[in-house]
């Protein structure tokens, strides 16, 4: 079960790495009226996410995986400025958390496989909560993307 191993792995670290850059998001932009407020309760459920894979990495490991770093040092190294860098970071974030939710749908259907339902239920809450967060991310790109790109020419 070693690939299994690798996507715990890839979950746990693209969590901590989504959660992260929440967290910069969060502080680069803190004038965004609710932005900020929301990046950091959305990083929470990243790190929860984290915690809910303990019982899961104990039973088949885990195997790191340097994509999640890779995706952030090619994008959102450090948080943008100006409405142009509030729309670059956000689909930044969006990446990343794409990165998860399929990550989360893999291990989904490992759990399923193997008919390990506590595999399941993580994979599921998490994923649901994931999804909220794409929808939060591609919400506020189309919100801010008229500004930024308009008001910038």
């Amino acid at each position: 079960m070693k690939g299994l191993a690798v996507y715990v792995g890839l979950a746990e670290h693209t969590e901590s790495v989504l959660a992260a850059g929440l967290r910069e998001f969060a502080r680069a932009h803190a004038a965004e009226g609710e932005l900020p407020a929301t990046a950091e309760l959305l990083a929470g459920w990243s790190e929860e996410h984290v915690r809910r894979l303990a019982p899961v990495r104990s039973r088949y490991g885990d195997e790191p995986d340097s994509e999640p770093d890779q995706l952030r040092a090619a994008g959102m190294g450090a948080a943008r400025t100006g409405p142009v860098g509030l729309l670059r970071d956000l689909q930044d974030l969006y990446t990343l958390a794409a990165l998860t939710d399929t990550t989360w749908t893999v291990l989904l259907q490992a759990g399923l496989g193997a008919r390990d339902r506590e595999l399941q239920g993580v994979a599921r809450s998490c994923q649901d909560e994931t999804s909220r967060q794409l929808a939060w991310l591609v919400t506020h790109l189309k919100q801010v993307a008229p500004q930024a790109l308009l008001a910038a020419s």
